[in-house]
């Protein structure tokens, strides 16, 4: 029975893992696309989502299923917990990753702002907190969840480098004023990229410890 209950385990495991490296390449295929000024790339973050939409579905009823048969305790039962919260946290970042690329198919339609300076350092700061959330999910390594935590102050900021040169730079060119939203809807996906990141390291934190640090409970 334990042997069985170790292999359902490990199977939510990969399923979390399968539906992570979804979420990757959706980000990247998003961000490159833009920076490479390469509309064709944005094809495949559809067909991205619609993927990691159907394994949200498949880790959920795994999660039910193992709870029913299993009723897992202490440990076990706050990984299982932590699954379901993660799932829900990638299927969100899948969404924010279209939302990058239909904001990114209007961007590149129209006139160019300027050079994109700030947005890639974000974009590789939040794939950053992705592949680290997931490795830390993995080897449930609270150390590396943290370094996740801080990384989202970097992002935070650079959104609000964002926000504030484009404000400046629409009240000097009222011409361009809808591609500088798009890039404002951008940074502002990217950033809420890195919450749910953000998130999914607290729920290994809590898995790996059984410490709820979310709200600021003493996690810094």
């Amino acid at each position: 029975m334990q042997r069985h209950f170790e292999t359902e385990l490990k199977n939510l495991k990969d399923q979390i893992l399968a539906m992570g490296g979804h979420v990757e390449l959706a980000v990247e295929a998003a961000t490159q696309a833009l920076i490479q000024r390469q509309p064709g790339g944005l094809k495949a973050v559809h067909e991205l989502e619609a993927k990691i939409n159907r394994e949200h579905m498949e880790v959920d009823e795994s999660c039910l299923q193992l709870l029913a048969r299993q009723s897992p305790l202490a440990a076990d039962l706050r990984l299982v917990i932590a699954v379901l919260k993660i799932s829900t946290d990638l299927e969100r970042m899948g969404d924010q990753a279209v939302n990058i690329a239909y904001n990114t198919k209007d961007y590149l339609e129209g006139k160019p702002v300027k050079d994109l300076v700030d947005i890639p350092i974000m974009a590789v700061e939040v794939k950053a907190m992705v592949r680290d959330c997931l490795d830390a999910f993995v080897k449930q390594d609270a150390a590396l969840a943290r370094e996740v935590l801080k990384k989202d102050d970097i992002v935070d900021n650079l959104k609000d480098k964002v926000f504030q040169d484009l404000i400046e730079y629409m009240s000097k060119n009222s011409d361009n004023v809808e591609q500088a939203l798009d890039l404002i809807l951008i940074a502002r996906n990217l950033e809420r990229l890195g919450d749910h990141a953000t998130n999914i390291a607290e729920d290994v934190i809590f898995a790996a410890t059984g410490q709820d640090i979310r709200h600021g409970g003493q996690h810094k």
